[in-house]
């Protein structure tokens, strides 16, 4: 847990989420702006869509979280919506590195958002 996350004073599964939403919105950034430069299906308007959208539900999740906010389990369990779909779309395109990790991230920040939201795991 990073020291910032530790100084308020968050539960190491909280924390985990808030990490895990942080990578995995850095990781879907960065993949929007790879499959634009790379053009063709990776530039598909379903698979930007799917990474803009666990992005934003990804930054929307860690803000409730980061805050201490009472409605924080709910965002975080449609944050585990997106990614889950988000992992989906990138998994349809195993030989690009990029959205192999971001696939991986997303699937982190998923069953990170599931405990902290109180959904059943898979």
């Amino acid at each position: 847990m990073s020291d910032h996350l530790a100084a308020l004073n968050l539960d190491a599964e909280m924390a985990g989420c808030i990490e895990q939403c942080a990578e995995s919105r850095e990781l879907c950034e960065a993949a929007v702006q790879h499959c634009l430069e790379t053009g063709g299906p990776l530039a598909g308007p379903e698979l930007i869509r799917a990474l803009l959208d666990c992005a934003q539900a990804c930054e929307t999740a860690r803000g409730f979280m980061l805050r201490g906010s009472p409605l924080h389990a709910g965002y975080c369990r449609g944050c585990a919506h997106a990614c889950g779909s988000c992992a989906s779309a990138c998994e349809k395109f195993p030989d690009d590195d990029v959205l192999a990790a971001c696939a991986q991230a997303c699937r982190r920040a998923m069953e990170a958002c599931r405990a902290v939201g109180g959904a059943p795991r898979h």
